[in-house]
């Protein structure tokens, strides 16, 4: 008896293991990272885009530390290395919206969002790196 309720207990850790393994694998290839170097990014640029995220629609799909319909702001920051390639890129996708690389949420368009503006939203959630 007591070797059957030691080998459960074994199997009990075991599959507890397996699922923070699956869970954690789950989140990789949810997140699937670009590699590459970050570049630096201008203070008052972040600031502004955090402001104009705060008077932006953003919240109706996103979150900052969780997913939420669309994927969280730390998620697209853990995603894309801060270059400004990627930041012209994101702030298109904010600007057109459409369907991307994060499943099948679609984006809602900004169409009257001016670049600029796109671009400091951009590298504001980008500075959102942990």
């Amino acid at each position: 008896m007591i070797f059957f309720l030691v080998l459960l207990a074994a199997c009990s850790q075991k599959s507890a293991e397996e699922s923070i393994d699956s869970s954690e694998e789950k989140e990789r290839a949810y997140i699937r990272a670009i590699e590459g170097e970050d570049e630096d990014l201008d203070l008052e640029i972040i600031k502004r885009g955090e402001v104009l995220i705060a008077y932006s629609d953003c919240a109706t799909c996103h979150k900052s530390d969780k997913r939420a319909k669309g994927p969280a702001f730390q998620d697209i920051a853990k995603r894309y290395p801060i270059k400004e390639v990627y930041v012209d890129l994101l702030a298109r996708k904010v600007i057109s919206g459409g369907t991307g690389s994060w499943g099948s949420p679609v984006m809602s368009p900004h169409p009257d969002l001016k670049t600029e503006d796109a671009k400091a939203m951009v590298s504001y959630i980008l500075s959102l790196k942990e």
